[in-house]
Formats: C-alpha cells, sequence, structure tokens
C-alpha cells in the first residue's frame, strides 16, 4: 500500500514521494481502496494475504479511520489470513499515543519507525523532521498501545559522520529494545538534493572504506547483542519462546524470495499472474486513472501504465538476484529445482564457481548463499547476474 505524502521531502530520497498535497488524502484513500476491489474482482480466486505493508512516502500522515477503511477494503477484496502481518511505516514526529493505540486497534500489528539517526546534526543533513528524543518516545508510546512488533531503520555512511558517532547511534538505538532492525548505507541516488550536493562539493564524498567498516562494526556488535542477521541489511531479534512472534519482515521476505505480491497506490509495483506491472507515479494521475475505473486483467487496475510478461528465464535470474541477499536462508536447491524444473547448477554454475573462487559466494549442494565478505561487495556479487 503505496502512500506518497511526506510533510517535507528528505534530501536523500528517491522514493515516489511527494510534499504538501495533503488535501488529496481523503480522494487518494478512495482510489486506492477502489483498486483493491477491482484487483479483488479480477482475481482468479479469493486471495490469501498474509502480509500488508503501508509504505512511502509517510503512512503515518493518514488518518487512523483512512487506515481502517483501507484494511477493511482488504479484508472484504481478500482473505486475510488471521495472523497476517500487517506493518505501517511512520515518521518517529508524526504520531502520537492517541495515534498508535487507534492503529494497533485498528488492525495494524507491526510498526516500523524511521529513526535514521540519534545525532542532531545528521537528522538535519537528511531533512529528518524528528529529534532522537521524539524517536524514543514515539518507541515508549507504541509500546504502551501494545505493539509487540516494532523495528527500527538507521542510516550509516554519511557524509561528514565519524565512527564515534555511528557507534553512538547504533548503542542508543538498541537501548530502545526494538525486535528488528533495518540499518542502510546512504545511496547517493541521482537527482536527489544529497547527490546534487556532493557533485557541486557542497557536502562531502562518503567515505567508502569508512563505510565498510561501520557495516562490519555494527555486525560484529548486533552478532554479540544475539541478533540474527537474516538479510544484508536487516536484523531480527531471536524469537524469546516458540509462541512469541517472528520478528523478520514477512512481507520483504516475499520480495527477496521471489513470490507474487500486489501493489496499490501511486507508484506501486507488483508481481503475480507471471507479470509484472506498476502504476502512475502521480497522485494526481492515479486519482484520475481510479476514477476512470476501466477493468483490467488481473493483476492490474486502471492506474497501471506499465506491463510486463516474466519469461522462465528472467524469473529464474530474479529470483537468484534477490535470494543472494538472504545471508543465512540463500536460495535453495532444492526450491529452485522444485519451482523451475532446472537445477541451479544447470542455470548458473559457472557464474557461482566463479564467485566462489573469489570467495564472495558459498555455493554447496543445499543452497547458494553471500559470504560475509561479498556483503561488502554485494553490488559486484549482483551484477554477475543483472
Amino acid at each position: 500500500m503505496h502512500v506518497p505524502f511526506c510533510e517535507v521531502r528528505c534530501a536523500y530520497c528517491d522514493f515516489n514521494t511527494y510534499a504538501g498535497l495533503q488535501a488529496l488524502m481523503p480522494a487518494y484513500v478512495r482510489a486506492l481502496c477502489r483498486e483493491v476491489e477491482m484487483i479483488g474482482e479480477s482475481a482468479p480466486e479469493k486471495l490469501a494475504v498474509h502480509t500488508v505493508f503501508f509504505g512511502g512516502g509517510t503512512p503515518s500522515l493518514l488518518p487512523v479511520s483512512a487506515v481502517k477503511r483501507i484494511l477493511d477494503t482488504v479484508a472484504a477484496a481478500f482473505e486475510l489470513l488471521p495472523d497476517c502481518e500487517l506493518t505501517l511505516e511512520a515518521n518517529p514526529g508524526t504520531v502520537d499515543f492517541e495515534q498508535l493505540a487507534g492503529l494497533h486497534a485498528a488492525g495494524i500489528n507491526r510498526i516500523s519507525f524511521g529513526v535514521q539517526s540519534a545525532n542532531a546534526h545528521e537528522l538535519k543533513l537528511l531533512d529528518r523532521l524528528h529529534t532522537f528524543a521524539q524517536a524514543q518516545t514515539a518507541v515508549h508510546n507504541a509500546r504502551r498501545a501494545g505493539f509487540a512488533r516494532l523495528s527500527l531503520d538507521v542510516m550509516f555512511g554519511l557524509p561528514y559522520q565519524t565512527m564515534a558517532e555511528w557507534q553512538h547511534t547504533l548503542h542508543a538505538v538498541l537501548a530502545l529494545n526494538p525486535d528488528h532492525l533495518s540499518v542502510y548505507a546512504l545511496i547517493l541516488e541521482h537527482g536527489t538534493p544529497m547527490q546534487a550536493a556532493v557533485t557541486n562539493g557542497q557536502l562531502p564524498l562518503p567515505d567508502s572504506d569508512l563505510a565498510a567498516d561501520m557495516y562490519e562494526w555494527a555486525s560484529s556488535l548486533l552478532a554479540q547483542h544475539g541478533w540474527h542477521q537474516y538479510e544484508i541489511s536487516n536484523w531480527a531479534r531471536p524469537q524469546t519462546a516458540p509462541e512469541s512472534p517472528m520478528q523478520q519482515c514477512r512481507h520483504n521476505l516475499q520480495y527477496w524470495r521471489n513470490l507474487p505480491y500486489l501493489g496499490f497506490g501511486a507508484g506501486a509495483h507488483g508481481f503475480a499472474g507471471g507479470a509484472r506491472y506498476s502504476n502512475a507515479l502521480a497522485p494526481q494521475a492515479f486519482i484520475k486513472r481510479m476514477q476512470a475505473a476501466q477493468p483490467r486483467p488481473f493483476p492490474a487496475s486502471p492506474a497501471c501504465v506499465q506491463r510486463t510478461e516474466v519469461s522462465a528465464a528472467v524469473e529464474m535470474n530474479d529470483t537468484l538476484l534477490m535470494g543472494m541477499r538472504l545471508t543465512d536462508e540463500g536460495v535453495s536447491a532444492k526450491t529452485f529445482e522444485a519451482r523451475f524444473g532446472t537445477s541451479l547448477d544447470a542455470q548458473f554454475g559457472g557464474k557461482l564457481r566463479a564467485l566462489q573462487d573469489r570467495g564472495l559466494v558459498d555455493w554447496t549442494p543445499e543452497r547458494a548463499r553471500i559470504t560475509p565478505g561479498g556483503r561488502l561487495l554485494a553490488n559486484m556479487v549482483f551484477t554477475e547476474f543483472i
């Protein structure tokens, strides 16, 4: 569920987001719900849903009533499984206890806060509107509201950032006792204000060697604290008991396993029915297209602007490419052969052997996965399969 609205567009962000368009929210929510209904109606059967993810943008700008309306629409159009993971991304500065309690009551059972840094000057550099004190309050209020699954995002490899500042951030974030951490290196995306500032010499180019050291230090610290790294940039707190919730993000696991998912909203992407599709980017265009409401073949809606049939060769390649991000699971040889009727060796043996010889990939009869050393050179590994 893509919610493209923001109060301010962050300097590093190249997502499909828009500041100052909150007046469109009521019409956008109506269009989004109509899209859910139409795709549900066009599906060959009533599809079971095990994850729903409100991403953005800043989904926490939506009123609780709008979130509930969207969830009710999903529950009517699809089969919402009893243990469904229902995540909403939130800016720590845009939520209070009453809103968090309302979101929890509406059905959201996993909250993800974009904390990014515990240092005020870094938050300012990133154009984040919240303070770390607000992040601490938001986490406290989320626990009070009943959230048993809480994820935090942090960033490293920033201009001017020192190792000591990064260590301060990670220690401060761990003190908040989250259940899941996403640890991202800054990427200077083309067309963003931060990329332009670096290109123009207004900001220094982040030190890539220092960023690698920051990643290795974070990996070591989190391992010492008992955290489980299950993806290159994601860690989960282990389950404390068999009945406690799994803290891995099930929604993102669906992407990384290259399994079907439906995308709703402006600029949303989906993969289902043997095709990848994407919607109109601008909220105004999305709303207009959904008002036209001419049905389209599953999985597209009237908002769809591009649909591409996925060949078996492309799907195999995508499965390996994304599955290699899963640091423990990797790509199972047995699952791959059952899905595609051919082996990993037959399709990718030469490339996997070459990467294994360089120490970047661990390839056994059971699975192929990236090595700890390969995680630092992940893009080099991935380009072999693009």
